[in-house]
């Protein structure tokens, strides 16, 4: 029977399939983490204000370019494509042959990168143009005006995005089993090779990643309500107030 099957191959393969979520954990964790500073890095350079003129303008336009390719490139092609060309890429022209798990961070990094880039500059430029003038008005540069005024509200308004991307990547490894990376999908491949039983092997792999995204979209969650601080809070208290006033302040807001 179907259901006697389901049981009898998570009893019996059920390290193997732990091994396989830890490695698509790690390698989706470390890849969003590396990919969301590339395109926080990114997304704030292709914001820079272009000089007028000089060499500052050809340089950052250059910049802007390179960066455009990347990103145009990275989100127009398949991941799967990319893990190939990266990973044999590497070893035939460089002679190098990569560690797989460090060619699928470096694959999930880069191609996280060119999508939260974009993310990351569709967030900066929603926040408020009267925000960077007020900020040039008492003497902030750009650097200073990102750092303080405008990238704490861009973190807070693109962590529903950022968490989309963590669990797209988490599902997206599964492409990686075409370099040879033990991770979920692949040791559901053997395992199933290994019983003849398809439908169960991957019916266990389907709850174990919903399980997978749906923890994470809980965690994500709280993170978000914590960002957003109670609905009632006391603007400005006395200094002599107690907690017990404070307190009652709040109730009867």
């Amino acid at each position: 029977m179907t259901l006697e099957w389901i049981f009898r191959i998570v009893e019996q393969y059920w390290p193997m399939f732990l091994r396989g979520a830890g490695v698509t954990l790690l390698i989706a964790l470390i890849g969003t983490v590396l990919g969301g500073l590339i395109g926080l890095l990114a997304g704030i350079v292709r914001t820079i204000p272009t000089p007028e003129r000089g060499l500052k303008k050809i340089g950052l336009k250059l910049i802007n370019i390179v960066l455009s390719i990347y990103i145009e490139f990275f989100r127009g092609t398949p991941m799967i494509v990319q893990a190939m060309v990266i990973f044999y890429g590497a070893a035939l022209a460089f002679g190098y042959h990569m560690n797989p798990i460090i060619a699928g961070v470096v694959i999930v990094s880069i191609n996280t990168g060119a999508y939260m880039a974009e993310i990351v500059r569709g967030g900066i430029i929603s926040v408020d143009k009267g925000q960077y003038e007020a900020s040039q008005a008492i003497g902030m540069n750009h650097i200073q005006t990102m750092m303080n005024v405008v990238l704490p509200q861009v973190i807070r308004n693109i962590l529903p995005a950022t968490g989309n991307q963590f669990i797209i990547n988490i599902k997206d490894t599964a492409v990686l089993s075409v370099i040879s990376i033990s991770e979920l999908f692949f040791v559901t491949k053997t395992i199933a090779g290994n019983n003849y039983r398809y439908f169960e092997a991957f019916f266990v792999v389907c709850i174990l990643y919903f399980i997978m995204t749906y923890t994470i979209t809980l965690i994500l969650r709280y993170v978000e309500r914590r960002l957003d601080g109670p609905d009632n809070y006391v603007i400005a208290a006395n200094p002599m107030d107690t907690a017990e006033d404070i307190k009652r302040k709040t109730q009867g807001m």
